[in-house]
């Protein structure tokens, strides 16, 4: 059995970051019941494009492998009992909603409190369900911004930049994971749930952390760096090669101490202005222009077999084709294949949290679902009937055929 298997979770989430942290629970094992609202289209990630055809999308299938779909507007009375008889038989209702919808739609504890004294209601959102930014959408780029990421990114002088993948998304649903089983064991061992309030905002600001400690505590002052170099450390960065570009990360002395001998520079070990990090930091507009006229001078793999030998951190830096096929992502087992209707044979990634021992511990996978796919088989297990579940249909509860 997978870890998870005996976790079932109410799901009304949408887009990236909540159906990130929830397929990464799905993979573990727990049920996932994605509820769609058919008065939408469902999920908005069905509409993503480029790749976007009759109700889904490569953007969708990135986000919701092994969960199942049900289309349930709660907003009515129908819907209403529906999700309440849901939460009768589940551990969580998680959302990735604006901060001020979990109280408009009632899927907060209070609410749901005598419907399942043992809930976890997990709402990930813009801004968290309290403070002057609670009623606005919050969306990665948007956090990059306010979060002082951009601020970071890109070379001095340059144009603010966000990190080429939503990372503020992403890790909020790492966040929103962690946050739901944590609450999750406590419900089960207390017998009392909670809500978890977790926000965009909050994950983006306390991923400041030491530039932010720095700041707080001994006034330093973030800024862009050169080719991505670490604030202190040097060198660790990205280098041009004659024929491409490489990260070198001397993050120890002696990664140093190795580089100078591979460089055929045994000389700069010994030079006292370059001895120590701190050393190099004070003669930084020395030392990085001698070294950009070094790594000039070799190919990209010319460069890392050496420094591969010596044990020296450094990697070519791939494009995302490259990151795709390289030998350790199929050994590890990264990419997902399933079969899908619109898109025939789908390649996504799999979840990089892994439970068991190494080469057994991953378990089969399944496409993300058709919207509404499930309907009537969850609808079934809570007991309901032909009659009622076309009632349902028909008060417009599960959506028109």
């Amino acid at each position: 059995m997978r870890p998870l298997e005996d976790v079932r979770i109410v799901s009304l989430e949408q887009y990236g970051a909540g159906p990130f942290g929830s397929m990464h629970l799905a993979e573990l094992g727990a049920e996932i019941i994605k509820v769609e609202d058919p008065s939408v289209g469902g999920d908005v990630g069905r509409s993503v494009p480029p790749y976007a055809e009759g109700g889904d999308s490569l953007f969708f299938q990135s986000f919701n492998r092994d969960k199942s779909s049900i289309t349930l507007d709660i907003r009515t009375p129908g819907g209403r009992a529906v999700f309440e008889d849901l939460v009768r038989t589940a551990d969580a209702v998680y959302s990735n909603l604006r901060g001020d919808v979990p109280k408009k739609l009632a899927i907060r504890y209070e609410d749901l409190k005598e419907v399942n004294p043992r809930i976890v209601c997990c709402s990930l959102t813009g801004f968290g369900m309290t403070g002057p930014r609670s009623r606005e959408p919050g969306y990665d780029y948007v956090l990059q911004a306010l979060g002082g990421w951009m601020s970071l990114t890109g070379e001095p002088g340059g144009a603010p930049q966000k990190t080429g993948l939503s990372l503020v998304d992403y890790c909020g649903g790492y966040v929103a994971a962690i946050s739901l089983l944590a609450a999750i064991h406590g419900a089960r061992r207390d017998g009392v749930g909670t809500d978890c309030d977790l926000s965009l905002y909050d994950t983006a600001v306390s991923l400041l952390t030491y530039p932010g400690t720095w700041h707080m505590t001994a006034g330093y002052e973030p800024a862009r760096t050169h080719h991505s170099a670490h604030p202190s450390l040097i060198p660790f960065q990205a280098f041009e090669a004659a024929d491409g570009w490489l990260v070198v990360g001397c993050a120890k002395e002696k990664f140093w101490q190795r580089l100078t001998v591979v460089m055929d520079r045994p000389e700069l070990a010994e030079d006292p202005r370059f001895a120590t990090f701190a050393d190099r930091n004070r003669n930084r507009e020395v030392i990085i222009p001698l070294l950009e006229e070094i790594f000039r001078t070799r190919t990209v793999a010319d460069w890392l077999a050496p420094m591969y030998a010596a044990s020296i951190p450094c990697a070519p830096i791939n494009d995302v084709a490259g990151a795709l096929v390289d030998p350790h992502t199929l050994e590890r087992d990264l990419v997902a294949e399933t079969d899908n209707d619109t898109f025939g044979q789908v390649r996504t990634l799999r979840s990089a949290v892994r439970v068991g021992p190494p080469g057994a511990d991953r378990a089969p996978t399944r496409g993300a679902p058709a919207m509404g796919a499930d309907t009537e088989r969850v609808l079934r297990e809570l007991g309901y009937d032909d009659a009622r579940i076309a009632a349902l249909r028909e008060a417009g509860a599960l959506g028109k055929d």
